[in-house]
C-alpha cells in the first residue's frame, strides 16, 4: 500500500533517527493491520518515521524508530534482546547514494513495498523521494520486518531488519 502522507516533512536528517522498545503507540499518519500466522502485527507510518507493534501467544512488543529529541538510544547498528518469550534482533545502516542513484533506488522499493500485500509506504509532500517505507512476513515462525527510510536532501537511506521469535528453550 502507497500512500501520501498529510504532514510536513520533520525528520530530515539521518542522524537524527532514535531507536526505542517498548513506547506505547504514537499517532500514526496510515497503519497497516496484518495477522501472520496468528500474531497480529501493525505496521504504522509516523510524522518522523515508524513504529511496528505486535502481540502474540509469546508477549507484545513495539518497536520505534523515529526522531525524538532526548527520548531514546541513537540508532543502533544492532541490538538483541529477550522480551519476555521472544526473541527480538533488530540491524541498521546507512547507505549514501549519488543524485541519481537516490531517485533509481527510492523509485524501486516504493515499488517494491506499494506491490507487496504487507507493504506500507508513504511518501512526504515537497519530495518525490522523501519517503518511509515497511514490509512485514512470517518465515519458519519468526516475525520479520524491513524499513527504508529516505532523506533525499542528504543522499542517504536507512535501512533497518528486525527479526522477533519464540525463544528456543536450551537443552539441559
Amino acid at each position: 500500500m502507497l500512500t501520501t502522507l498529510k504532514t510536513s516533512y520533520t525528520d530530515t536528517r539521518a542522524a537524527d533517527l532514535a531507536w526505542a522498545l517498548g513506547r506505547e503507540p504514537l499517532p500514526a499518519l496510515a497503519e497497516l493491520d496484518l495477522e501472520l500466522a496468528g500474531t497480529k502485527l501493525q505496521l504504522r507510518l509516523l510524522g518522523a518515521s515508524h513504529q511496528v507493534l505486535l502481540e502474540g501467544e509469546h508477549g507484545t512488543c513495539s518497536e520505534t524508530v523515529a526522531c525524538m529529541p532526548g527520548r531514546s538510544t541513537p540508532l543502533p547498528l544492532g541490538v538483541a534482546r529477550r522480551l519476555g518469550d521472544w526473541e527480538y534482533e533488530f540491524a541498521a545502516r546507512v547507505e549514501t547514494l549519488s543524485e541519481g542513484s537516490f531517485a533509481g533506488r527510492a523509485q524501486e522499493l516504493l515499488a517494491l513495498v506499494a506491490d507487496h500485500p504487507h507493504g506500507l509506504a508513504g511518501t512526504f509532500p515537497g519530495s518525490p523521494h522523501a519517503f518511509t517505507a515497511m514490509v512485514a512476513q512470517q518465515v519458519d515462525g519468526q516475525m520479520r520486518w524491513r524499513t527504508w527510510h529516505a532523506y533525499p536532501q542528504e543522499g542517504q537511506l536507512v535501512v533497518t531488519r528486525t527479526h522477533v521469535g519464540a525463544r528456543v528453550p536450551v537443552p539441559r
